[in-house]
């Protein structure tokens, strides 16, 4: 269990772990934090945004959808290795997804394949969402996967967590296939090298 980390905390990890950090708008203050709790925190969830062009995808991560509002995600992972930070607070990334996986990352151990669709995920988990088709197709390049570990790693080390406390939203739910192009147990093994 763990208390959210403030808005400036959350630079100074990301900063401290070498990312390269874009702070959008007012993140600082934006959030969903009226449509429900924002924590305790229990891990990190990583999407890929299905759109192309870096500009238009991080609008569309902080402004959202008519149905969907912005936030869409804490921040959004370029192409160009950037982390650009669109929001504090609760934000629309995670949904609902199944108890037994939230209970997997709490203790860090292997989750189970998802088959319900039962917790407030977005009061649980940070959201990063990384710009890419999500086709299988369209690359990932060096740098964009270099930012989505460092990012990762920045609020596991903060919280003590280690690499089994980053999930992928297709880990989360039955109902989604993201992130699509690389897997997330790869993910985790550069996490927890870089952790060590």
């Amino acid at each position: 269990m763990a208390t959210p980390i403030t808005a400036a905390a959350f630079v100074q990890a990301l900063e401290k772990e070498g990312v390269t950090v874009e702070e959008v708008r007012d993140w600082r203050n934006h959030n969903r934090n009226g449509q429900g709790p924002w924590g305790p925190v229990h891990g990190i969830m990583i999407h890929h945004t299905a759109t192309s062009g870096a500009k238009e995808t991080v609008d569309l991560i902080y402004d959202g959808r008519s149905q969907l509002p912005g936030p869409l995600a804490h921040g959004c992972v370029t192409k160009d290795g950037t982390v650009h930070l669109t929001g504090h607070g609760r934000a629309n990334h995670a949904g609902s997804g199944d108890d037994d996986v939230l209970r997997a990352v709490i203790a860090e151990r292997t989750t189970p394949a998802p088959n319900q669709q039962n917790t407030d995920g977005n009061r649980y988990f940070y959201g990063f969402e990384c710009e890419n088709l999500g086709d299988g197709k369209d690359p990932w390049p060096d740098e964009q996967l270099d930012a989505i570990e460092r990012a990762a790693a920045a609020l596991c080390r903060h919280h003590g967590w280690g690499a089994r406390s980053v999930i992928g939203h297709l880990e989360w739910t039955d109902q989604k296939v993201d992130p699509r192009g690389f897997t997330m147990d790869e993910l985790r093994k550069r996490i927890a090298a870089r952790l060590k």
